[in-house]
């Protein structure tokens, strides 16, 4: 028997007690003591899953800062070396360029040009493999996303509106301007 229940029996046991009422007390004391043990049960199984979601939780914020301190690292090397391909292309331009200027004190001036012309292949190649893009709009029409139109002259030749002579090429990078191409547009011509 339980406490509650010998409790129960007790009472009934009393000189002014009742039988009857001590009897149904030591029900009432016993369901409870089912009762207890239930939610006792109960109680122990909702410590032992606020443990685990605990654990679950502190698992889970560790991980998220590792990957954020893994993300940060990673935003920083490719800020610091996100140029590397590029500078590697860049580095046959200023080989090339260096060995024009050694051979420039005593070259004709036509074998110069050929190296300058040599060297900005290389320099406009390397641009190209880092998406680099050149804009030489010379008779298409004005774009003014894309060009920067510095007059308007007339002309009888091109369409009104049209890239006239390109002063400047623009250069776009992976599809981004920047630089806008630096244009001459056509106009009509003055009628005299």
């Amino acid at each position: 028997m339980t406490d509650s229940t010998e409790k129960a029996v007790d009472a009934a046991d009393t000189p002014d007690g009742n039988a009857e009422d001590g009897f149904d007390q030591a029900a009432a004391a016993g369901e409870a003591g089912v009762a207890g043990d239930d939610l006792w049960e109960q109680l122990q199984a909702a410590r032992a899953e606020a443990e685990e979601n605990n654990s679950k939780y502190m698992r889970l914020a560790a991980e998220m800062e590792n990957l954020r301190k893994r993300t940060i690292r990673e935003v920083e090397h490719a800020h610091k070396f996100g140029i590397e391909r590029f500078a590697q292309e860049l580095l046959a331009v200023v080989d090339s360029l260096e060995m024009g200027i050694e051979a420039g004190t005593g070259a004709a001036a036509e074998t110069l040009l050929e190296g300058s012309a040599a060297t900005l292949k290389l320099l406009l190649g390397a641009l190209e493999k880092s998406g680099v893009e050149s804009l030489d709009p010379e008779g298409e029409p004005f774009d003014p996303n894309l060009h920067e139109a510095m007059t308007m002259q007339p002309s009888n030749v091109a369409e009104p509106g049209s890239v006239l002579t390109v002063i400047q090429k623009g250069y776009q990078l992976n599809g981004r301007l920047l630089r806008p191409a630096r244009v001459i547009v056509a106009r009509e011509p003055d009628s005299t």
